[in-house]
């Protein structure tokens, strides 16, 4: 924890390198006292053993006198740190001795010969740690003796230590103590505002407060990071504050984007996806606790016309006023959503007996079929209103609210302005739908279907070409009409590969038809809303006709008007695409539709068939007759070849020769038949 901080490391550093830098100078000042004392003593030994040995010179050039030499010792005792002396003569035989205060018992007096002389030399020198004088006594070509003097330089040396240090120690420690504290008070002044740096970061992050301002004081160092802490607190404020500002848009957006997730953004209603979810968990309450819940799905009878006629902007409003009205007929606990466009869902709570449920629709049926007062227009609509339980769906979420719907449908085939309740009877031809829809892959697969041909004959009674028509016998279904499954194949996608086995079919009968009748015969095959939407069936008429060697102008298409000008643009394009291969187009049904004549001049085609509706009433009303002569007069100024479907009676076969038809197709001349019977088949 100490040396966690800047300070008390630094601190703690610089303290023990100026007791390492004391320590190093008073272990060198020792040394260097050592040092001098040892040569101070030395000299002084090497100057008293050369005066004294210069003195013992005449005292053993003759007998030497054991007095004397003993009284020439003796002058050792002025010095207290002499341990002996000893007096040799020229063969180191030992003449007289001394012996210092400084001498002990535990010391070896130093006995040198003639061969130690060798090893050893003249002079003061060191030896086991006293200091040892050794002079010759007269001159090196006559010897007289030796003197050896022996001085103890451990202990003074000790002692003078001692000293030293009893004087300068305390000092030294003083000056440490204060270099250390004025080290200690400089830090702090130096470390003061990154104190209050680190005072005012806790401060920050306590009190998330970014428009706190630091102090700037302290060297530059410190000035300028108080200068660029200031500058970044300033920044992150104004980061903070628009974080703050961005938050709260963010929130508010949130809960906008909460309510467009669960309610609708025109009438402000529960939308779908939150409706579904209630209906989901409620569904579940009821099947647990075996209780039934009540749907109520309605849409407004009319509300396209609103839309085309007065503007979307009106038909917005309509939407919102009948979510108003609506919620005025419901009780409080029922929830109503719109479910999407002018479709509505109602969940009844506490699942209404039938009389109060047929009272509740009834109020929404009347009241909604009241005028609606929009922008100074009175807009009046009905509604067709479906109710269903779910004890008739098992609690199925989907069933259900499919149930509600397909009851709502029943009121609009009911005549509108109505509502119905849904019961499983109403089911059994929506399952005869969904199992023709199922079975249609299953029927090519195993070649159910069959194709049928009806003869097209010219005015002079010959035939002249053939329209394909299917025909379906199912095992369980029995026979299906093309009334029935090809709507169904339309709606659920399956359409296309039908039509691809039609032409499949049709390429691999032509050429015994071919064979058999008349080598220019032409035959046309029906096609459907979707085919002319498709991209591929382009590029498969064409590999189909090169594989089967079919010639294209022995082939003609033919499209309902309703179903060309619906998808005017893709029929347009995808019919110059077959002219240019040499297939003929035929407008079927033609007059039966909407805005044919604004489009008739626009159409890629070559034949128009005049439906079996104005041929049924020829001669018999005169408005039909006056339609008939009117298109058969109008195909001829456009250049088309016309034929007329459903003839049966032979009045009906003069008129239309008499008027310039081209070709005439019905009972009166054949029934469809297979293959089989068309090659037998003569007129």
């Amino acid at each position: 924890m100490f040396f966690k901080t800047i300070k008390n490391t630094t601190a703690s550093i610089a303290t023990i390198a100026i007791c390492i830098v004391s320590l190093s100078i008073l272990t060198f000042s020792l040394q260097e006292h050592e040092k001098l004392y040892f040569e101070s003593v030395k000299g002084d030994l090497d100057a008293l053993s050369e005066n004294m040995s210069s003195d013992l010179v005449p005292l053993l050039a003759f007998k030497p006198d054991e007095f004397e030499l003993t009284t020439m010792l003796l002058r050792l005792d002025r010095y207290d740190n002499v341990k002996f002396g000893v007096i040799y003569d020229k063969d180191f035989r030992q003449l007289q001795s001394y012996h210092g205060n400084s001498f002990s018992n535990s010391d070896v007096v130093i006995t040198p010969d003639l061969k130690l002389l060798e090893e050893e030399p003249l002079g003061v020198y060191v030896k086991n740690g006293d200091l040892v004088a050794l002079k010759l006594i007269g001159d090196k070509r006559l010897p007289l003796g030796y003197l050896l003097i022996v001085h103890d330089s451990s202990g003074p040396l000790s002692k003078s230590k001692h000293n030293l240090l009893k004087q300068v120690l305390p000092l030294t420690l003083l000056l440490l103590a204060v270099v250390i504290a004025v080290l200690f008070w400089i830090q702090g002044r130096l470390f003061l505002p990154l104190s209050r740096l680190s005072i005012l970061a806790q401060k920050i992050q306590t009190t998330h407060d970014y428009s706190l301002k630091i102090d700037i004081r302290g060297k530059q160092e410190v000035v300028s990071l108080s200068q660029d802490l200031n500058l970044m607190m300033q920044t992150i404020n104004q980061e903070t504050q628009k974080n703050k500002e961005y938050t709260e848009r963010l929130m508010e957006q949130q809960k906008k984007m909460e309510r467009l997730a669960n309610f609708d953004g025109l009438t402000g209603l529960p939308n779908r996806q939150f409706f579904m979810e209630t209906l989901r968990l409620e569904l579940a309450k009821a099947k647990r606790s075996k209780t039934n819940l009540v749907l109520m799905y309605f849409d407004l009878d009319g509300f396209k016309g609103v839309n085309d006629s007065l503007g979307h902007e009106t038909g917005d409003q309509l939407l919102i006023d009948v979510s108003k009205r609506t919620q005025k007929f419901l009780r409080e606990g029922d929830l109503i959503s719109r479910l999407g466009g002018d479709e509505f869902l109602v969940l009844l709570h506490n699942d209404p007996n039938d009389l109060l449920l047929s009272d509740i629709a009834e109020r929404i049926v009347k009241g909604l079929s009241e005028p609606f007062e929009i922008n100074s227009w009175q807009v009046q609509v009905s509604v067709s209103v479906g109710i269903a339980k779910a004890f008739d769906s098992n609690f199925n979420l989907s069933e259900f609210v499919s149930n509600a719907d397909f009851a709502m449908y029943r009121s609009k085939l009911a005549g509108r302005n109505t509502h119905t309740v849904f019961i499983p009877e109403m089911m059994e031809d929506n399952k005869r739908k969904l199992l023709i829809a199922n079975s249609i892959s299953h029927a090519i697969k195993n070649d159910e279907f069959t194709l049928f041909y009806q003869p097209k004959v010219s005015p002079e009674e010959k035939i002249v070409g053939y329209e394909a028509l299917l025909r379906w016998t199912n095992d369980t279904l029995g026979m299906v009409s093309p009334a029935e499954f090809i709507p169904i194949a339309e709606q659920s996608g399956k359409v296309q590969i039908i039509t691809k086995w039609v032409l499949e079919r049709l390429c691999k009968d032509f050429a015994k038809i071919k064979e058999s009748i008349d080598p220019n015969i032409v035959i046309s095959v029906n096609l459907s809303a979707q085919d002319i939407k498709s991209k591929s069936l382009t590029s498969f008429v064409k590999s189909l006709f090169t594989q089967y060697a079919i010639n294209p102008h022995s082939i003609e298409f033919e499209v309902t008007e309703s179903a060309y000008l619906e998808n005017f643009d893709m029929a347009n394009t995808f019919f110059t695409e077959m002219k240019k291969l040499g297939i003929s187009i035929a407008l079927d049904d033609f007059g039966t539709g909407y805005s044919s004549l604004g489009y008739l001049t626009q159409l890629q085609l070559n034949t128009l068939k005049i439906d079996k509706q104005f041929v049924d009433n020829l001669l018999i009303s005169e408005r039909s007759t006056l339609i008939t002569k009117t298109i058969i007069e109008m195909a001829k100024q456009l250049n088309l070849k016309i034929c007329a479907e459903g003839v049966e009676t032979r009045d009906q076969f003069d008129f239309l020769v008499e008027n310039g038809c081209h070709q005439l197709q019905g009972y009166l001349f054949s029934k469809p038949i297979c293959l089989e019977d068309v090659l037998k088949f003569k007129l």
